[in-house]
């Protein structure tokens, strides 16, 4: 059998780009392979489970417009599906003068982007969240929070009653495009699909490479560590707390996240990883680092972010440097309270002048699209991502030669 499409990765991109695809062509066959026992087990798994509002972004970049239509898709599908989510709100809290500085230009940013963002003063924000400390805040009221392992569920679900297939446990060991297929392999079993979706997150890169393309950049590992307070703390805040960004700084800086279950995490920070699937804290692979070790953009990223790099790891060595992080704006905080939590790593795509590609970057063929990067927020943005994969899918079939 040929099947109309492939998928590789079951995480929310990939699971997203199937469930699009069998809902614009009805009665297409597919069958979507993921290598691991269940869906969603890496970075959908693995984050922070915010429904992210899209403050950040430059006004009427890709970015911004895809979380906009990201989180209203995200919070229509859960509401279809049945999926438990929590419009709670983030605040935005500045410490320094210098982030107040920060917080009124981001204010500006969100009105051109059109999100609703409420500025608070000293005062109100004190009122509004009593152990938060800082000089103001920017509110944004339609920020949510789900478990994306949940949405990732219901979308499986939603592909196998449209007539697609999953497959886990499922490696891909080989990838060949021909003429009129592309042929996929795994141990034992080989399937062959008219078109093959790439979706494979930390693994885009060498998935690109098995396919035979020539690509300019690798992914290198960022781990993210959390610490989750005691259950005792769960109410201590009543939105998500976010501080006010370096614009120079690849990262948001470490946060106070309500979670869908009602604990509260306090992360992440941002390090090299030694592993690319590796959670627990003294993970490494070989393999893994050889990769980015022989890889020169890597080299010239941390030279070009040496600073925050060796402040990162610092603090994820010294658990009082990171505790004095999330004192800036919430005081009350000790060392007992930063309790463990699993670790979720960022496939950062670099490139080979050290660059961190934070927009999109595809790689297509005649019969193939890998989706080699896909930057934060793409958990929130993962219906409308899918729904471009599609269309730009359809503009190379479009392009295809007549056999």
């Amino acid at each position: 059998m040929i099947f109309d499409y492939c998928v590789i990765g079951g995480g929310i991109v990939g699971l997203a780009t199937a469930m699009r695809l069998l809902e614009t062509y009805p009665g297409s066959s597919l069958i979507l392979l993921e290598k691991e026992v269940a869906l969603g087990k890496h970075q959908t798994g693995h984050n922070s489970g915010v429904i992210h509002a899209g403050i950040y972004y430059p006004p009427g970049s890709l970015k911004a417009e895809l979380c906009r239509k990201g989180a209203d898709a995200t919070k229509a599908f859960c509401q279809e599906n049945g999926i438990r989510f929590d419009v709670c709100g983030k605040l935005l809290v500045a410490t320094s003068a210098l982030e107040v500085q920060r917080m009124e230009a981001l204010h500006e940013r969100s009105k051109q982007n059109t999100i609703e963002v409420h500025s608070f003063s000293e005062g109100e924000l004190k009122e509004r969240e009593p152990n938060i400390s800082g000089l103001g805040a920017l509110f944004v009221p339609s920020t949510g929070i789900v478990s994306y392992a949940d949405v990732c569920q219901a979308m499986g679900r939603r592909i196998k009653a449209l007539g697609g297939e999953i497959r886990l446990s499922t490696r891909v060991t080989g990838i060949r495009e021909a003429r009129d297929s592309v042929d996929i392999s795994s141990v034992g079993e080989n399937w062959q699909a008219k078109q093959l979706v790439v979706c494979g997150g930390l693994q885009s890169d060498r998935l690109a490479v098995l396919a035979g393309l020539s690509i300019e950049h690798r992914i290198v590992p960022f781990r993210g560590e959390y610490y989750r307070l005691p259950a005792s703390k769960n109410d201590i805040v009543r939105h998500l707390i976010y501080p006010v960004p370096d614009p120079a700084l690849p990262f948001l800086g470490v946060h106070l996240t309500r979670m869908i279950d009602g604990s509260v995490t306090v992360g992440p920070n941002a390090v090299i990883g030694f592993a690319r699937e590796g959670y627990p804290r003294l993970s490494f692979n070989v393999l893994d680092m050889a990769d980015y070790a022989l890889f020169p953009g890597f080299w010239k990223t941390v030279f070009a972010n040496r600073g925050s790099a060796l402040a990162e790891l610092r603090n994820s060595l010294w658990k009082p440097g990171y505790l004095e992080e999330c004192r800036k704006y919430c005081p009350s905080l000790d060392l007992t309270d930063l309790l463990p939590h699993e670790a979720g790593i960022r496939a950062q795509a670099v490139r080979k002048d050290g660059a961190l590609i934070h927009d999109f970057l595809f790689a297509q063929t005649e019969r193939m699209l890998h989706v080699c990067n896909a930057p934060s927020p793409a958990a929130t943005s993962a219906i409308p991502i899918a729904e471009m994969i599609v269309g730009r899918m359809a503009d190379g079939r479009r392009r295809m030669p007549a056999n």
